[in-house]
């Protein structure tokens, strides 16, 4: 059983970590089995949050408002977590969206982890659900709020060190950390005729775009862009 961890969560605009943005960071520090540390930040995203997600989370764009930048977020949370491996619940989803980040600055994020998910699908075959909201409830596991990125960090935490404590002597291999392996492909800037053509596109249609144009990467662009084209139509030619 690893000693030392870090413990990650993750909320998010949406499940792509290509083109959807990371909302919130929580994680705990964990060493010789115990918390020692937490990092927590809120990130304005630039665009407006789905309302399924502010449901979900009850994460709101007045919240985010004040948030700081990803680059801070993701940045300080790199630090944060050193040379430590990670710990999550299907942690490979919130691995993607850090090593998307990574990959789009240059920079090298490569870790082992221990995914929870798994490790509850295979002591716990039987249970009906293996989401972290069913388990904390059948573990009486407290959580202040639900799907917020420190209580839900704190949470997989809490779930982990139940596993090892009661399956870990039976299976310690199964608790060793893998390598994370997620393939992002960098995603460029959008071009200048990009940005042109969307902000032209929202002025024709008189659409108020909900997100900072001069951010958005070419993929985020182009789906923009088709989303309007596909709702509003084109604008005539010249």
């Amino acid at each position: 059983m690893l000693e030392s961890y870090v413990v990650v969560d993750l909320e998010m605009t949406g499940l792509r970590a290509k083109t959807d943005k990371i909302l919130e960071i929580g994680a705990v520090k964990v060493e010789n089995h115990q918390v020692t540390d937490s990092y927590q930040k809120m990130i304005n995203p630039g665009i407006k949050i789905p309302e399924d997600v502010q449901k979900l989370t009850g994460i709101t764009d007045e919240m985010v408002a004040a948030g700081v930048s990803e680059q801070e977020a993701v940045e300080g949370f790199f630090d944060f977590c050193g040379e430590l491996p990670l710990v999550g619940h299907n942690i490979l989803f919130d691995y993607s969206f850090l090593k998307q980040y990574a990959v789009n600055h240059k920079m090298t994020f490569e870790k082992n982890g221990v995914d929870t998910l798994k490790l509850s699908r295979k002591f716990f075959p039987d249970l009906e659900k293996k989401t972290l909201d069913y388990l904390c409830e059948y573990l009486n596991i407290e959580r202040s709020h639900n799907h917020r990125a420190l209580e839900d960090a704190k949470a997989t935490g809490v779930l982990l060190e139940y596993l090892w404590e009661n399956y870990g002597q039976q299976e310690p291999e199964t608790f060793r950390p893998v390598q994370l392996v997620y393939r992002a492909k960098k995603q460029s800037p959008a071009t200048e005729r990009q940005k042109r053509y969307l902000k032209e596109l929202a002025e024709y249609h008189k659409i108020s775009l909900d997100i900072d144009v001069e951010g958005l990467t070419k993929s985020e662009a182009s789906r923009r862009t088709d989303q309007i084209l596909a709702q509003y139509g084109k604008m005539p030619r010249n």
